[in-house]
C-alpha cells in the first residue's frame, strides 16, 4: 500500500518540482493520524530519494547552474539544521496550522502569476529578466533552509516561487534549480528528525521506493506541459493540501 501511495505522491511531486513532501506529510498526518513532527520526518525519507532522482532528470533536460547553486548549499544546510531542530519543540497543532497558511500564501502568489496580463504571453518561453547573483543565491539558500527544515518539505517549496516570481525563470527551470539547491538540506533535515526519533522508517522506505519509480515519468510529462498549466496544477495541489490541513 505504501509503495503505491509513494508512486502517486512521487509522480505529483516531481511533476511540480516539490519532491512530494507537500502531499506525503498531510496524508501521514491526517489519514494515519501521525503527530506533525513524525509525519514530516517520515515524509523526508521519501523526499530525499525523489529529489536526488529529480535533480538528475531536470538537469538532463535543462542544465542546472550548479556553480551558482553551490554558493547557496552551505547556507541552506546550516539553516535547515537550525530550523529542523527548532521544529522538534513546536506544538504539533500550531506547526500544522502554520504549514497550512504557508501553502495558502504560496497558492495565492502562483494564481496571481498566471492571471492574464496586457502585452504578456504566458504560454511562450522567456529568459530570466534578472540574473541570480551571489547575494541572490545566498538569500535563497537561507530562506529555503528555514522553510524546508521547519516544515520538513524541502526548501524548493519556497525556492521555486522566488525563482519564477522575482527572477522570471521558466517553471521547469526553476523546479530543477530549486531541487538541486535543497538536496543537501533535506538530507540534513532527515538526519535531524531521525535523531529526535521523529521518523518511521517502516513507512518512509516503502514510500520512497514507490516515489522513485515514478519520478522519471513525471519529469518527462512536465517537459511537454505548458507553463501556465504547470503553475495552476501547483496551485491546485497547494489549495487541496491547505484545506485538508485546515479541517483536520
Amino acid at each position: 500500500m505504501f509503495v503505491a501511495l509513494g508512486a502517486i505522491i512521487g509522480f505529483v511531486g516531481a511533476l511540480v518540482g516539490i519532491g512530494g513532501g507537500i502531499v506525503a506529510i498531510p496524508m501521514l498526518a491526517i489519514v494515519f493520524d501521525m503527530p506533525q513532527q513524525l509525519a514530516q520526518g517520515t515524509g523526508l525519507v521519501m523526499i530525499v530519494g525523489n529529489v536526488l532522482l529529480a535533480v538528475y532528470g531536470y538537469n538532463k533536460h535543462h542544465k542546472i547552474d550548479f556553480k551558482g547553486v553551490s554558493l547557496a548549499i552551505l547556507v541552506n544546510i546550516i539553516f535547515t539544521n537550525l530550523s529542523s531542530t527548532w521544529a522538534q519543540h513546536i506544538d504539533p497543532v500550531l506547526l500544522r496550522r502554520c504549514f497550512a497558511f504557508l501553502l495558502l500564501l504560496l497558492a495565492c502568489l502562483y494564481l496571481w502569476q498566471t492571471l492574464p496580463r496586457k502585452n504578456v504571453d504566458l504560454t511562450k518561453p522567456r529568459p530570466p529578466h534578472r540574473a541570480m547573483g551571489t547575494v541572490g543565491f545566498l538569500v535563497l539558500g537561507l530562506a529555503a533552509g528555514l522553510i524546508g527544515g521547519f516544515f520538513g518539505v524541502g526548501g524548493s517549496l519556497i525556492a521555486v516561487p522566488v525563482l519564477t516570481l522575482i527572477y522570471g525563470y521558466r517553471q521547469v527551470v526553476a523546479q530543477g534549480i530549486g531541487l538541486a539547491l535543497v538536496l543537501p538540506g533535506v538530507t540534513m533535515a532527515l538526519i535531524t528528525y531521525a535523531w529526535h526519533g521523529n521518523t518511521d522508517w517502516s513507512i518512509g522506505i516503502p514510500l520512497a521506493i514507490g516515489g522513485v519509480l515514478m519520478v522519471r515519468q513525471a519529469i518527462r510529462l512536465a517537459m511537454h506541459l505548458s507553463e501556465v498549466f504547470l503553475k495552476r496544477l501547483f496551485v491546485l495541489v497547494l489549495l487541496l493540501t491547505f484545506l485538508l490541513l485546515l479541517f483536520k
